[in-house]
């Protein structure tokens, strides 16, 4: 882990910074819009709008490299980022934070590409399983140390939105200024949702129940706990557990899926996972059993995203790695979407409760659904199944490309 730190500091540390802008972001948003007065469903719909930014950056971001050049396009959507950053409290009017968070979405996708696309040339086949690690671990510690810096400022004024502005700009420096050279990029020949649905079932669906999950921690948490009526340092606390857990549980589960039926993981894990939900749902105004609700939603749900990738892994040729990860992020974008709208209108039209109500149908359905498959077709043989690689939810395809190349490396490595 540390060679691979000694050799990417500069885009390690880089998508650190990043990741405390988009953090940060995300929750000051969510208390703002509550100062501001808007509703429950108003934020639900500017939550939503980013990732309708992140899917359309996922699918125009390799054409604009390709025309023009990995640092053009990362200095170009960095410069986009922190501009609109400026702009969320001169301007607070639901529509105008939604066409913004539009615009949000896509840059950060943008760069998400760009970054792990710099990222996987930096790697070679013996390291590129720390890289991904490490990159998790990155991207999980800015979003955590992105709730602390919550309570530096007054979220009703300005200091908060030129702190994340001066953040994202600082971010591509150490990035753009550093020696690695520039990565190919190369054309993939798409394959249509319908053939990723027949190649894993579990994998697709299972990616756009958890969009739904995701979405609710990503955009919806702060929102939960304004209506709620925790204090800012409350609010904090509450989002930061979701990726505290994610840090801490995914490494003991990758082990476990290594040496068990993925299948049987994925259920038993959705199945504790939509507890963890129920428990926030009763919790009933203690705060203790909030965080622990939150650490088992964040810890349990972002392995979950491992687990699939590393389970329709299972069913793929190499060749097919790039196509099959496009259409599992685009699936997962679709879940996104829907998400943070369906969690803002159960929440105006049966209470804030509703939040957890949302996340618990959702596991338990994908727990309901990995059963099933069980009984559709055997478990592949030991000798079939990939390694598991972590990847974080908050990352684009090309993650997930190199996640399904590293385990299928790692099985043939093993051999």
């Amino acid at each position: 882990m540390l060679q691979v730190l000694s050799s990417s500091w500069a885009l390690m540390l880089g998508m650190m910074l990043l990741m405390v802008g988009n953090g940060l972001q995300g929750t000051l948003l969510g208390v703002r819009g509550d100062i501001e007065g808007f509703g429950a469903f108003q934020m639900s719909i500017v939550m939503s709008a980013y990732f309708v930014g992140f899917l359309g950056g996922s699918r125009l971001t390799p054409t604009m490299i390709r025309r023009v050049g990995h640092v053009r396009v990362f200095a170009a959507l960095g410069s986009f980022i922190s501009a609109v950053l400026i702009l969320y409290p001169t301007w607070t009017d639901p529509w105008a934070w939604t066409f913004m968070r539009v615009i949000i979405g896509f840059c950060f996708s943008g760069v998400y590409v760009t970054a792990e696309s710099w990222l996987n040339n930096s790697a070679d086949n013996q390291n590129r399983g720390k890289a991904l690690s490490l990159y998790m671990i990155m991207q999980m510690l800015g979003i955590i140390i992105a709730q602390a810096l919550l309570l530096v400022a007054d979220p009703a004024g300005y200091v908060l939105f030129v702190i994340i502005s001066v953040l994202v700009s600082v971010s591509f420096a150490p990035i753009l200024l550093s020696v690695s050279p520039t990565p190919a990029f190369e054309a993939t020949k798409p394959k249509s949702l319908r053939e990723i649905m027949e190649i894993s079932p579990l994998g697709c669906v299972g990616m756009f129940l958890l969009g739904g999950v995701f979405s609710a921690q990503f955009g919806m948490s702060a929102v939960y706990g304004t209506e709620v009526g925790l204090t800012l340092g409350q609010i904090s606390l509450f989002v930061s557990m979701f990726y505290v857990g994610a840090t801490v549980i995914q490494y003991p589960l990758g082990w476990l899926s290594d040496r068990m039926d993925r299948r049987q993981l994925i259920m038993i894990v959705a199945i504790v996972c939509a507890m963890g939900a129920f428990l926030g749902m009763l919790s009933g105004g203690n705060f203790a059993l909030l965080l622990l609700a939150a650490f088992l939603i964040g810890g349990l749900s972002n392995p979950l995203y491992s687990l699939l990738v590393a389970y329709t892994n299972d069913f793929i040729e190499l060749e097919d790695m790039a196509a099959v990860s496009g259409g599992l992020v685009f699936i997962n974008g679709l879940g996104a979407i829907s998400g943070p709208l369906i969690t803002g209108w159960l929440m105006g039209t049966f209470g804030a409760g509703a939040y957890f109500l949302l996340i618990a149908t959702l596991l338990v359905v994908l727990a309901l659904y990995a059963a099933y498959r069980m009984t559709q077709r055997s478990a592949p043989s030991g000798e079939e199944t990939s390694s598991y690689a972590p990847v974080a939810m908050s990352s684009s395809a090309l993650a997930v490309e190199y996640a399904l190349e590293e385990g299928a490396e790692s099985d043939e490595s093993a051999e």
